[in-house]
């Protein structure tokens, strides 16, 4: 799958495909967090567009949508349960 104007490459497997990848065990995502993936979005709506379409398809949020001045994100959890981020920083910087 290609996302975003930058064409970042996230590849997606079967358990099995990905167990052979890592030669290790698989973890309980029920139980714990194995990673954290975030989302550079674009704008505030992009972060609330992408939270909507996640659940639409089967995610549940695990961050509502929050404001904290420079950054505005939200956190999903995908149907296998690996917990996503989706943040738009909007960062000033002073030349």
């Amino acid at each position: 799958m290609v996302i975003g104007d930058h064409q970042v490459i996230v590849m997606l497997f079967p358990e099995s495909t990905f167990k052979s990848f890592t030669r290790n065990e698989l973890a309980d995502t029920k139980q714990g967090t194995e990673v954290l993936l975030s989302i550079d979005a674009q704008s505030r709506a992009e972060v609330d567009e992408m939270v909507h379409r996640a659940v639409e398809a089967g995610g549940t949020v695990f961050a509502e949508p929050h404001d904290q001045g420079w950054m505005y994100g939200a956190g999903f959890t995908d149907v296998d349960g690996h917990r996503w981020n989706v943040l738009y920083m909007d960062i000033v910087f002073d030349a």
